[in-house]
């Protein structure tokens, strides 16, 4: 099959590349480096790296064109809290590329679409945890509106042209290829060097982590079984845990001297509960999840001892 990954040089794109390599298939990364790295790109036969910018028609049409792809998954998206805070309209020029996707996986027969929308569409939580069908989506920050116009675009393309889709609702995902502005990875950095763990607010915002691991071989599943066609799953791990607890954790585990800093509350973005119903994730894993300590001390063997 001819795969395409919309920016499969950041961390869960270029994870899932990894994870389809070796199975025969036809990879065709397309990033326009905002965020991805060179590092990240995997060195394979099989794999093709197009600097690219899903956003400019121009640059994405001749690639759809000529690869006439099976399977496109659609990662490409401005990422971060903080980027994508400080960065609206540039988080909300994301609008056109979903377009850009949709229009060519269309005219060029692709099978089905994987959109990489995110768990920040449901907002602040009305209740626990969040399910696909019956929990509100109520934020308002560009972010989570241009994923939830996202997963409206694909709905409305099934109805009308018969294009087939999977919505990946993706929760918190932690690995080694992760971006230091992301927690799990600024609190490890923080505590190999001994430095401020800084935290927002009192820490008491309590997040779930899925190891990339498990969402890479969820969402492969989705593909390779057929399951979740034209649907919405959450991609994610359901065991909750507070920020604080979070860093006390990756302090014990590094035997750290690092001390917690809590440094004023963000003024917006930063919600207070998040846990998925894992109902279907359970469904596309079929096995037990990666705990959280087992996650992170693999990180730590491949990003931290190497260094040691």
């Amino acid at each position: 099959m001819k795969i395409l990954i919309t920016g499969g040089a950041g961390f869960i794109g270029s994870s899932l590349a990894e994870a389809f390599l070796g199975k025969g298939h036809e990879i065709v990364i397309v990033d326009n480096m905002l965020t991805g790295r060179n590092t990240n790109i995997p060195s394979h036969t099989d794999c093709r790296f197009i600097k690219g910018d899903v956003n400019n028609y121009n640059d994405i049409a001749p690639v759809f064109l000529a690869f006439r792809f099976d399977y496109v998954f659609h990662y490409a998206a401005v990422v971060g809290v903080k980027r994508t805070l400080d960065n609206p309209v540039l988080v909300l020029n994301d609008v056109q590329g979903i377009k850009n996707v949709l229009d060519l996986s269309k005219s060029t027969g692709v099978r089905r679409v994987f959109f990489s929308s995110s768990s920040e569409v449901y907002g602040e939580p009305v209740h626990l945890p969040q399910h696909e069908e019956t929990t509100p989506l109520n934020s308002r920050l560009p972010y989570a509106v241009v994923k939830n116009v996202g997963e409206s675009f694909c709905r409305s393309y099934h109805q009308e042209y018969g294009l087939e889709y999977t919505i990946f609702r993706f929760f918190n995902t932690f690995g080694p290829k992760q971006s230091d502005d992301f927690v799990i990875t600024k609190f490890l950095n923080a505590a190999f060097e001994h430095g401020e763990v800084t935290i927002y607010g009192d820490g008491l915002q309590t997040r779930t982590f899925c190891y990339i691991h498990d969402n890479t071989e969820a969402c492969i599943n989705a593909l390779e079984k057929n399951l979740f066609i034209n649907d919405v799953v959450n991609i994610g791990n359901d065991k909750a845990i507070t920020v604080l607890e979070l860093a006390k954790q990756v302090i014990a585990i590094t035997g750290s001297k690092s001390r917690i800093i809590h440094l004023p509350a963000l003024p917006e973005g930063d919600m207070t509960r998040r846990q998925p119903d894992i109902s279907k994730m359970k469904k596309l894993l079929s096995r037990g999840f990666i705990s959280l300590e087992d996650g992170i001390k693999e990180i730590i063997s491949k990003n931290y001892l190497p260094r040691m």
